[in-house]
């Protein structure tokens, strides 16, 4: 049984990603490491040489700018990526640029891989996320954020990237996976708030229509990170790679977390998760097979 991690990242500098942390995260447990640099502007190419690892093999590629609908233009990417990996390998173990795992999970994540291996009904294995906002220290708790998805899958080429790469489907299938007991941690929303603005402008072209991009392109240069419904206080421990960045760049928000935005009927369900565990009417994009 072996395991090929795979990546895709464009404009790693300008946006500053933690695609460093998130690669050395997955390291330890894949045999070989695809990373699928888009056409960056920026020191991208630089900075993935850095690290210096022989499991990494860097491949490059053009975005499609016609695909500006909806982030399709990640799938395409991903599925690229995901082309790449030889057939001598099981698993594929997808990691976005802002996602890291916690070296604590790495046992459960082989365990899980050797388990599963033979199994061919098992087409995918299911992660736990923690979404951090606004600085390290808050992770969204509330329906908004998506509370698992798939991230390892079978080197099964018929398998493919869905909508903006969140998950995977064959076809418009549901993948049949297993859960595996680790969490991937989401960075993606922590950003100093001029970081964050200027991350969204460098990246409309991939979501949003001309007059969409316009609006995003004339608005402060600062975001509001006052806009959400329902955050905690995150009391664990961040992943080792994430230390150095955090000591440098844990910034300052003023986050209310008495402040719960909800409509009557989500604040219902939010409590009601909150006491029995039990997320009702969520969206999965995957369907459980072994729990």
């Amino acid at each position: 049984m072996k395991i090929a991690g795979f990546t895709i990242i464009k404009n790693a500098v300008i946006n500053d990603f933690p695609i460093v942390e998130a690669i050395k995260s997955v390291l330890p447990v894949v045999d070989e490491m695809i990373v699928l640099i888009g056409d960056s502007t920026d020191e991208t190419i630089a900075l993935i040489e850095s690290i210096g690892d022989p499991k990494i093999k860097i491949h490059h590629s053009v975005w499609n700018k016609s695909l500006r609908k909806g982030g399709a233009v990640l799938a395409d990417e991903t599925n690229k990526a995901f082309q790449l990996i030889d057939e001598k390998y099981t698993w594929a173990f997808y990691i976005q640029g802002d996602e890291v795992v916690h070296e604590k999970y790495h046992p459960a994540i082989r365990n899980a891989c050797e388990n599963y291996a033979f199994d061919r009904e098992v087409q995918g294995l299911l992660f736990k996320y923690k979404h951090f906002y606004g600085t390290y220290d808050y992770v969204g708790d509330s329906r908004k954020w998506y509370g698992h998805e798939i991230r390892i899958i079978r080197n099964n080429k018929s398998i493919s990237a869905y909508r903006d790469a969140q998950g995977f489907r064959m076809g418009k299938t549901k993948l049949p996976v297993a859960k595996v007991d680790a969490s991937i941690y989401h960075y993606g929303w922590v950003k100093s708030p001029e970081q964050m603005r200027k991350k969204q402008k460098q990246s409309s072209v991939y979501w949003h229509d001309d007059a969409q991009m316009q609006k995003i392109n004339a608005s402060p240069d600062y975001y509001d990170f006052s806009g959400f419904d329902s955050l905690e206080k995150f009391t664990g421990t961040h992943p080792h790679v994430m230390l150095d960045r955090i000591e440098r760049k844990n910034w300052a928000v003023n986050l209310d977390l008495t402040q719960k935005k909800f409509s009557f009927k989500n604040k219902c369900l939010y409590y009601f998760e909150k006491l029995t565990g039990i997320r009702p009417f969520d969206f999965k994009n995957y369907k459980i097979i072994r729990k």
